[in-house]
């Protein structure tokens, strides 16, 4: 079989040294010509670390930092310098006293080899921060639907502000940067102390305008939450599509400003789940690369600030995940955002900050951001020993990056659509909050691999109201072929038309005493007559008792109270209907307390039923698992396999669709370890793991054998 694609010595020599078997020295240059950055191919993974303001301004602290990037070779390709170190936009006069100095770092940072760009922290405003200090006078402040206002942020169509914006980034542009970064406070929602924005006069009247007819703040408000159900999922719609609008005007004002001062530099965007935004961002990098075709770079992002709960690493990851899935493939530096925010270094571990970045790698990034060191102006010695732990990490980073690369990840996909948030709260107040759909991550914490475009879906997991942001063609096509849905789906769908592919109808609802029990059937295997208990009375979750409502439903849990008397015949049912798709109905706890080995086992067997055996991988041994599976080749598999559990994973069994019996497994210090299959299931091989470390990954390589003729 041959090898991953780095050969075994010069990714040993990588491991043994930290840095790459052929790197040059320190003080040789490596600068990648800025019009080639993001387009390079993806042998190393991009890497970068954010500065701020204190660490640059003064130049000998900036030396200093020099010196401990130099000390730690091969750590980082990228200096990235914030323009800012509080969150409202700088007076123009800030930016223009600073972009001379940002000029000399970056050119000091240059001589030792590295990239070095700009990263404008406020281009609109996160929050109300610092505000005698920041941009004031005669702009539009962000504004709520109930005309409550966040004195940090302005409305970006504001055409005050767009001459303000224009002159920031035509200074910055000047300054001769690598690259520009546009951060994340170029959104919509949440920039305390106001949620959803913006209802300005201005943007108000722009979107009656757009659709022709009046509003007011207060009636527009009142529209998007009353009234009949199709007229209110239109009208959120088209506000997403005026919220799409919005950014890109902005960003249209910053690619032309930017490419007239300095035509084909690069420019990055940092994001967010963007559901309130209508996550356009395709079309986005679009208008960033400009009609010069420019180099776009990407940075999804979310918190994950500390070690106490782990679990947000995995939750983050997925987040990213789809903030990737719609990027254009010309976009290839997506440098994941690693922050240890509020920056006190025994909040979160150099062990947790290495395992960000290859869990963001594993779930679509091809490199990272750090944005971990400190924001004062003091001595960097607390922060060595998490410099020496990523450069260590780098060679595992580059791995990753490079057997991955931006093929997409396989598996169960949540559903979620550019138009999901049009669909939150279909029945009531709409800016309850954006629904990022995180249903399927404790699913696919029990070893099922995760999918973040309905393209790349071999099942689709439904909850709630998410179906009424689809298409028609959308819910035929996914009823067509795997689904997973809950009991409001299910309702949703038989309302809509969908009844004879479902299969089952709600027959009635519980909130007390309810407990699962599974039946005698093929897909519970040993497992009839276990149970699952998710108290109701602590974790309050309603249960669907369900009534089939077609021949050939059948039936694989039903409901018991205390006294294990039957409370309803079925609780969870599956169902092929007359298109050849497969729905299972979940009614009792579709998406928590599902990490007993009884359930997860049949969990398990119900997506591999549902998916008709495409799952390209899973676990089947009884781990808590995250998996992300990529087919890199057109005859190889790469699985990411973080064993996200405080114990030692012993003894996985790894089900791999392949007709290969041999895999390769490299762990995050090199180790590299051939494992032979020793079971066929179908079209899968059983591959039995080594142990992995708690809270670490490994890297599983297959390479499928040449078709025979």
């Amino acid at each position: 079989m041959g090898m991953i694609s780095l050969p075994a010595a010069s990714l040993f020599a990588e491991m043994a040294t930290g840095a790459p078997a052929h790197a040059e020295s320190p003080a040789t240059p490596r600068r990648v010509p800025a019009a080639t950055i993001g387009q390079q191919s993806l042998e190393r993974a991009f890497v970068c670390f954010r500065i701020g303001t204190p660490l640059w301004l003064d130049e000998a602290r900036f030396t200093e930092l020099l010196e401990l990037f130099d000390q730690n070779p091969g750590i980082t390709d990228e200096i990235t310098l914030f323009t800012s170190e509080t969150h409202p936009p700088l007076p123009l006069a800030v930016i223009l006293e600073r972009a001379p100095i940002l000029k000399e770092r970056m050119k000091a940072a240059r001589e030792r080899g590295y990239r070095s760009g700009i990263n404008v922290l406020a281009t609109i405003g996160h929050h109300e921060e610092n505000l005698p200090n920041s941009l004031s006078g005669d702009f539009t402040a962000m504004t709520d639907p109930l005309g409550n206002v966040c004195r940090g942020t302005f409305c970006p169509n504001d055409d005050r502000l767009r001459a303000y914006i224009a002159q920031v980034y035509e200074a910055v542009a000047k300054a001769q940067p690598d690259y520009l970064w546009i951060d994340d406070d170029v959104r919509l929602w949440g920039h305390a102390p106001i949620k959803a924005g913006c209802f300005c006069d201005a943007c108000v009247q722009r979107f009656a305008q757009r659709l022709g007819r009046p509003f007011t703040r207060d009636s527009l408000r009142e529209a998007f939450s009353s009234g009949a159900l199709p007229d209110k999922l239109r009208l959120r719609r088209a506000w997403l599509e005026h919220n799409r609008e919005t950014i890109g005007d902005l960003f249209r004002l910053v690619e032309m400003t930017v490419h007239t001062v300095a035509p084909g530099l690069p420019l990055g965007f940092m994001t967010g789940d963007r559901f309130y935004e209508g996550y356009d961002f395709a079309a986005w990098a679009e208008i960033l690369a400009g009609p010069q075709r420019a180099a776009v770079l990407w940075r999804p992002g979310a918190g994950t600030y500390r070690d106490e709960r782990l679990a947000d690493i995995t939750d983050k990851a997925h987040d990213i995940g789809r903030q990737v899935a719609l990027l254009p493939t010309h976009v290839q530096c997506i440098e994941s955002e690693v922050e240890s925010f509020p920056y006190q270094r025994l909040k979160k571990s150099a062990h947790a900050t290495a395992l960000e970045a290859a869990a963001y790698i594993a779930s679509g990034c091809t490199g990272t951001a750090f944005n971990v060191l400190s924001q004062y102006d003091e001595p960097l010695d607390e922060y060595r020993p998490l410099v020496a732990r990523l450069q260590g990490a780098r060679p595992f980073l580059d791995l990753l990056a490079r057997v991955l690369g931006r093929a997409p990840c396989l598996g169960i996909h949540s559903g979620w659509v550019k138009d999901t948030y049009a669909a939150q709260n279909p029945d009531g107040e709409w800016f309850a909050g954006p629904s990022a759909p995180s249903h399927c991550n404790e699913i696919w914490a029990t070893g099922l691999p995760a999918a973040y475009a309905a393209s790349h879906a071999c099942v689709t997991a439904w909850s709630g109201d998410q179906v009424l942001a689809l298409t028609g063609d959308e819910i035929r096509t996914a009823l067509a072929q795997g689904v997973y849905l809950d009991g409001p789906t299910l309702t949703r769908l038989n309302a809509l038309g969908y009844r004879a592919l479902t299969g089952f109808e709600v027959a009635d609802v519980r909130h007390e005493d309810c407990i699962e029990e599974l039946t005698d059937h093929p897909l519970n295997a040993a497992f009839a007559g276990r149970s699952r208990n998710g108290r109701q009375s602590f974790w309050k979750c309603p249960t669907y008792f369900l009534r089939p409502t077609a021949d050939g439903a059948q039936l694989l849990s039903r409901c018991v109270n205390y006294t294990y008397r039957e409370t309803a015949p079925c609780c969870l049912g599956v169902y092929e209907n007359r298109e050849g798709g497969r729905v299972c109905v979940a009614g009792y706890y579709p998406w928590e307390q599902l990490q007993n080995l009884s359930k997860s086992a049949q969990l398990k067997a119900i997506m591999r039923w549902l998916s008709k055996d495409t799952l390209p991988a899973y676990v089947v041994s009884f781990h808590r698992m995250n998996l992300w599976v990529r087919h890199p080749g057109d005859r190889s598999v790469a699985i990411a396999l973080l064993n996200s559990y405080l114990d030692p994973a012993h003894g996985v069994e790894l089900l791999v669709r392949t007709g290969n019996d041999l895999m390769k497994i490299t762990d995050m210090r090199g180790v590299e370890t051939p494992v032979q299959a020793d079971l066929t299931d179908g079209p899968y091989r059983r591959f039995r793991l080594p142990t992995i470390p708690p809270w670490e990954m490994v890297l599983v390589f297959v390479e499928q054998p040449a078709a025979t003729a």
